[in-house]
This record gives C-alpha cells, sequence and structure tokens, in this order.
C-alpha cells in the first residue's frame, strides 16, 4: 500500500473551518485513492488493529453504515454505542466519557445535537474525534459533496454553488467548503431562516485566501442563476418537527424544481445529503432526474470518511 501523508495524524475533525485548502484536498485525494483501490478490489488497510467508537445521538442510515463499513474496510472495526448504551450526558460529564474512551479505543465519531458537545468531547479526549453532525454543522458531509464536485466538474475553484433552503447545518458547512476550496456560494433562504451571521463573517474570511465569493441572498432564482451545482436539503431538520408546519407553509417559494433550475448552467448537477422529502424541498424530476448525482453523493460518504479515519487515527 502507498504510504500516507502524517500531516493530520492525531488531528480532530469538528468543523471544516480549522482545515487549510490544501488539508481539504489532501483528504479528497486520499479520498479518490480510496476509492479507486475499493473498485478494484485491492486491500487498504491503514487502520488495521484499530477501533472507532460510534456515539450516536441522532439516528442514521448513511453515516452509520458508511463509518462501520468503511473501518472495516480499512482493516479496523466499530463500536457503536447508541445514548441508551453510555451515560453522556446522563449521569456521566461529556469529559469523563471522553477520557474513558480514549483509554479504549484509537477515534471517536460522535453525532449529537450540540457543538459545545462535540467540542467539549474533543478538548478532554486524547484520540481524533470526527463530527458526524451536529445541529450546527455537518462537515462530512460537505467533504463527500466536494469530493463529488470534483468527479463530475473536474475542478472546484471558480465553480458557483446554489444552496437554496433552509440556512441549517449544511448550509453552514458549505460556506466552510466553499470558501476554503474556492468555489463561489450563494445561499437563498428566507428571513429568519439565514445561515449564522458568525459563520458567513468567519466563511468571507477564510475565503479571502481563495478569491471565493460569499453571498446571503432571499431569491432563489437570483441564487440559482447560471449555478454549476444546485444544492438543497429537508425544510425541517431532525429535532425540529415541532415546526414543521410552520416551515411547509414559508418554504415552498425555495423548493428546487423544474422552473427554478432553468436559471442554472445547462450542465449543473444536484445534489442532496439525504434523507430527501420529494414535492417538498425537491421534485421528483429533479432528485430522480439526470442531473442528480444524490446517490455517488452518498457513496462518497463511504470513500471521504475513510480518508478522515485513515488520515487522523
Amino acid at each position: 500500500m502507498v504510504k500516507l501523508s502524517n500531516l493530520l495524524r492525531g488531528r480532530d475533525l469538528l468543523s471544516l473551518r480549522h482545515f487549510t485548502p490544501d488539508e481539504i484536498i489532501l483528504i479528497l485525494d486520499t479520498a479518490d485513492n480510496l476509492k479507486k483501490l475499493q473498485k478494484r478490489g485491492e486491500k487498504h488497510q491503514y487502520l488495521s488493529g484499530k477501533t472507532l467508537g460510534m456515539i450516536f445521538q441522532k439516528s442514521s442510515t448513511r453515516t452509520r453504515v458508511s463509518f462501520e463499513v468503511g473501518i472495516y474496510q480499512l482493516g479496523g472495526q466499530a463500536l457503536f454505542l447508541s445514548s441508551s448504551d453510555i451515560q453522556l450526558g446522563r449521569g456521566e460529564t461529556v469529559a469523563d466519557t471522553a477520557r474513558v474512551l480514549s483509554r479504549y479505543v484509537d477515534g471517536i465519531m460522535i453525532r449529537t445535537f450540540a457543538q459545545s458537545d462535540v467540542e467539549q468531547l474533543a478538548h478532554h479526549a486524547g484520540i481524533p474525534v470526527i463530527n458526524g453532525l451536529t445541529d450546527l454543522l455537518h462537515p462530512c458531509q460537505i467533504l463527500a459533496d466536494l469530493q463529488t464536485i470534483r468527479e463530475y466538474k473536474g475542478r472546484l475553484a471558480g465553480l458557483k454553488l446554489a444552496y437554496v433552503g433552509d440556512g441549517n447545518n449544511i448550509a453552514h458547512s458549505l460556506l466552510f467548503g466553499c470558501a476554503k476550496t474556492g468555489i463561489n456560494i450563494t445561499v437563498a433562504s428566507p428571513e429568519g431562516y439565514r445561515p449564522s451571521p458568525e459563520i458567513v463573517s468567519a466563511a468571507r474570511e477564510a475565503a479571502l485566501a481563495t478569491g471565493a465569493v460569499i453571498e446571503v441572498v432571499t431569491d432563489p432564482v437570483e441564487a440559482v442563476a447560471k449555478a454549476d451545482v444546485v444544492v438543497t436539503d429537508v425544510w425541517a431538520s431532525m429535532g425540529q418537527e415541532a415546526e414543521q408546519a410552520q416551515r411547509a407553509g414559508l418554504f415552498p417559494p425555495y423548493q428546487v424544481n423544474e422552473q427554478l433550475v432553468k436559471h442554472a448552467s445547462d450542465d449543473f448537477i444536484f445534489l442532496h445529503c439525504l434523507p430527501a422529502h420529494r414535492g417538498e424541498e425537491v421534485t421528483a424530476g429533479i432528485i430522480d432526474g439526470p442531473r442528480s448525482v444524490v446517490w455517488d453523493e452518498a457513496e462518497n460518504r463511504l470513500h471521504v470518511q475513510k480518508a478522515v479515519m485513515a488520515l487522523l487515527m
């Protein structure tokens, strides 16, 4: 096997904000190489004998399967820990959980609600911690998105990406991912549902190094105009079920449909992190249509997270 870079060994992946453009490209290049090895059936057991502890306080399909399969393909093993399996935040502090798990496993992936819990876990752990999703950020998903975009477009810098919908964790991590890789991004969200101003400001600061243009608007047509990549997400994320009815009344103008994408570039690609609600944030004709690359995007969660684990652990 080709020797992997040690540049990121021992690091945490809490947010793409903490990674340089070159470090993100290293992850993407490693993901591409691991994908080739997997497709050729060549063993690539860079993590032989290592164990990943997977903490799930939010349920998941893609996150659990991709991390669990990924660590197996890398020669290691996964330990699934649901909220009913451990006392995280229920009788044992996050700090103590971090200290204990650091004595047992070689890395931790956590999918939870509060970003502060992930950061506290990483602060007290002596092993790498990977953010599998919080209400604020979803860095692993956006690394998979970047890998997919590069596969289809051959580059990242200079492209235009339009995100249409709720200014949620996907929008936040896309802002950092695009800023760091030179993709111009326009986010279109209704008033009251825009991305965090602090994150927008931090993304604009990061974009100074790459020349990426960061815009936040309310008009979805303005966002999608001449876009190379169109992205959306559900209108109400996990934990926001009580807001479903209110959001359903506000978000229909932000549906990605056949009329909206007429304003995009002729060769645009469509991304969605899944699960999708056809007929709400996107029509079936778009997500199941010829411009959709969501299944390649979902597959790339496996490859890019393998790269993250192999480089950090």
